[in-house]
């Protein structure tokens, strides 16, 4: 499990997917939300601009990521 700190008050999905690390480029981010790959909140979600707040949880494959907020 992976804690990524954010500025409040949200971050868009593909995003967050690319500066946790969890991929390398917007549209390998694109790609994965859409083929259903990436959860929010253990719920499947197909929307890249999905806003996140804090303590959401995102799974991709058997990664973890907390998006928490930079004090």
């Amino acid at each position: 499990m992976t804690e990524v700190y954010i500025k409040p008050p949200f971050i868009k999905l593909e995003q967050f997917l690319k500066f946790a690390g969890a991929v390398s480029t917007g549209g390998e981010a694109k790609n994965l939300i859409f083929d259903g790959f990436v959860t929010v909140n253990d719920d499947v979600c197909l929307m890249r601009g999905k806003k996140l707040f804090e303590n959401d949880v995102v799974k991709l494959n058997n990664d973890v990521y907390i998006c928490k907020f930079k004090v």
